[in-house]
């Protein structure tokens, strides 16, 4: 949660929901004192809201009585995927004073606006997003100004059959090439270090607004050639999508951080067929292999839904048996969750409730026991770490380029965030219950 001004805003889900926020922030901050808000007049709580599972949309609405039962003058403002489908949760939610769906996201400052002058005809601004052509742009940066957030495209066309998000975020569309190279150039000039290519689905990027047609490769081919940028990292993909001329970019740019997260979500086959997936098991080793032989040391971080409708136990155990004897570094694992609005609802074969949470902990255990076993590899490697906070006599926060944490101590001077330096690997402390990530005690070197 960051508060600008009178603004207060709440973000939940994904890493696009994240560079939602940031443009949200710079567009509504001009506004504070447009709209006559001061400290002693209500804030505006802005919710920019997820879709992806059921609970996050529950949790969305304990927020907002939260906040209404807090601090009963304020006003909030529901925006985001859960705002967009659903509508039957946020319309009629006491406490919520306005309800902005994707569809309607570009108008949120004028909504805001008229909300306060009373002008409103409704509380409830939604509409078919698949006839949302814009993006909104512009938004990402983080709080300490070294890496940022850089959305190419948005929506989805896939349809997953545990999905939601192109109902959402609607169809795939994408930022031009040359309106990319622009912004990370301005990103470079605000002092970010490193941007991080996201979107709702990255492997659909695609500009025609050239002579050629620019892909996801050719997209960041150019951001590495056209740009000073040191440093390039690219969010989720699906095996498939990992394709040679890109594997060839990581081997040869020294700007891209060796580091894949992966959207999997099954190491099965059959269970793939029945989530609409375009790719298989054997795919799934592949890009595995290929990583683990190219690419020796990068870190690799998978999805994984365990439980799916239909997924028997030997079908499980045909995943946890793949992944044990392929390389990763680590699994994020979720337990399926039922979402309305989606195919897999009426899927038979529905998995018990405990069934699923055995088996996300048969995964998680295993993901714990690889993630400090390839932490511990590299112990007393050195690395190049990108200060994440500024410290004044105690401990600086890292990120190397190849996604470990590490905290070291810096006494000499204030160090400041954005600088690159050089790491020596200490002791791993490995994360405990309740905590994904562990982290590196380094030593500096400058």
């Amino acid at each position: 949660m960051t508060s600008r001004y009178d603004f207060v805003f709440h973000t939940w889900g994904c890493k696009v929901n994240t560079y939602d926020t940031g443009l949200l922030e710079n567009r509504l901050r001009p506004k504070a004192d447009g709209l006559g808000l001061s400290s002693s007049k209500p804030r505006v709580h802005v919710l920019n809201t997820c879709a992806v599972t059921s609970e996050a949309t529950k949790e969305a609405a304990r927020k907002v009585r939260q906040i209404k039962s807090q601090e009963p003058l304020s006003k909030v403002v529901v925006t985001g995927c859960g705002a967009q489908v659903d509508g039957g949760v946020f319309d009629t939610l006491p406490g919520a004073d306005l309800v902005v769906a994707n569809s309607h996201k570009g108008q949120i400052e004028d909504l805001i606006d008229r909300l306060f002058k009373g002008t409103l005809d409704s509380k409830v601004f939604r509409s078919n997003i698949f006839r949302k052509d814009d993006l909104e742009e512009g938004g990402g940066l983080e709080a300490d100004h070294t890496r940022s957030f850089l959305k190419i495209q948005d929506g989805c066309n896939s349809f997953c059959s545990y999905c939601v998000i192109p109902f959402a975020r609607g169809k795939s569309r994408s930022i031009p090439v040359s309106r990319l190279i622009h912004r990370v150039r301005e990103l470079e000039v605000s002092g970010a270090k490193e941007v991080v290519i996201t979107g709702v689905h990255i492997a659909d990027y695609e500009d025609s607004s050239e002579a050629k047609v620019q892909g996801l490769d050719d997209l960041v081919e150019r951001i590495c050639r056209e740009t000073k940028i040191p440093r390039i990292r690219i969010s989720s993909l699906e095996p498939v999508e990992l394709s040679p001329r890109l594997m060839g970019l990581y081997r040869s740019e020294p700007k891209l951080c060796r580091h894949f997260h992966l959207s999997i979500q099954s190491a099965n086959t059959e269970t793939l067929k029945r989530m609409r997936r375009r790719y298989s098991a054997e795919d799934v080793e592949r890009v595995l292999t290929s990583i683990a032989v190219e690419l020796s040391g990068a870190f690799v971080g998978l999805d994984l839904i365990v439980g799916f409708p239909g997924e028997t136990e030997e079908e499980f155990q045909d995943t946890y048996h793949r992944l044990s004897q392929l390389p990763w570094t680590r699994i994020h694992v979720f337990p399926y969750s039922e979402r309305p609005g989606t195919k897999a609802i009426a899927l038979e074969g529905s998995v018990p409730l405990d069934v699923r949470r055995r088996r996300a902990q048969l995964v998680r255990e295993l993901s714990r026991a690889r993630y400090n076993e390839s932490a511990t590899i590299k112990v007393g490697e050195s690395a190049q770490g990108l200060a994440l906070s500024e410290s004044r006599g105690d401990y600086v926060r890292f990120i190397t380029k190849d996604y470990w944490n590490v905290r070291a101590r810096f006494t000499e001077a204030s160090l400041k965030p954005g600088t690159e330096v050089a790491l020596k690997l200490g002791a791993f402390v490995a994360p405990t219950a309740g905590r994904m990530d562990g982290w590196f005690e380094g030593e500096v070197s400058l």
